[in-house]
């Protein structure tokens, strides 16, 4: 009985391996975030460097993608209590709101073009392209995630198991993660403009 307590003791203090993995990867991700974020500081303090407002489409973006975090987030807590119907709705609802901010960041791209800030243009706009590009690539893998976690709510009969929630959860931190970074990066460019 003592080597079972001590056991289940061990593991609540552990992380799950996968779980473990994908936090480095994000921290690996974050770095590379912070190096783009930093050249872009030292390459405006270089000098000719087009000032320009953001347009406004890149914060209607913000507004979606903090509203498909709550969504996933109650997905994950209905999921848990076992309603089965909300969970599935929720999860729906996050990955049009998903596709929505790739759809709006792609209107931002647009409304900077029309301004006169094509991709191959003014450094400034390059780096807003960049940066945003790579992020909406992140967001296209959380898609994949979510259309995964969705055909597994669909078509598996539902079951809250250890390993489905451990996938759930991974889903949950991954989705949250491209959420915080966005509004970092969005912060950056208004704080730098």
């Amino acid at each position: 009985m003592d080597v079972a307590v001590k056991t289940e003791e061990k593991g609540r203090n552990k992380i799950h391996p996968q779980k473990f993995a994908l936090l480095a990867a994000l921290a690996g991700i974050m770095m590379m975030f912070a190096a783009f974020t930093s050249a872009f500081v030292v390459r405006r303090a270089a000098g000719n460097w087009l000032e320009f407002r953001l347009p406004d489409m890149f914060f209607y973006n913000t507004g979606v993608i903090l509203l498909s975090s709550l969504t996933m987030h109650s997905a994950y807590y209905f999921f848990k209590k076992g309603n089965v119907l909300l969970y599935r709705s929720l999860l729906v609802a996050t990955l049009i709101l998903g596709l929505t901010f790739v759809y709006l960041q792609y209107q931002g791209w647009v409304a900077m073009y029309d301004i006169g800030l094509p991709i191959s243009g003014p450094v400034s706009g390059s780096f807003i392209y960049l940066i945003s590009g790579v992020h909406a690539a992140h967001v296209l893998g959380g898609i994949a995630v979510l259309v995964v976690a969705l055909l597994h709510a669909i078509v598996l009969p539902f079951k809250v198991t250890p390993r489905r929630k451990l996938r759930f959860e991974m889903s949950l931190i991954y989705w949250h993660f491209v959420d915080f970074l966005w509004v970092y990066l969005l912060i950056f460019f208004v704080l730098q403009s």
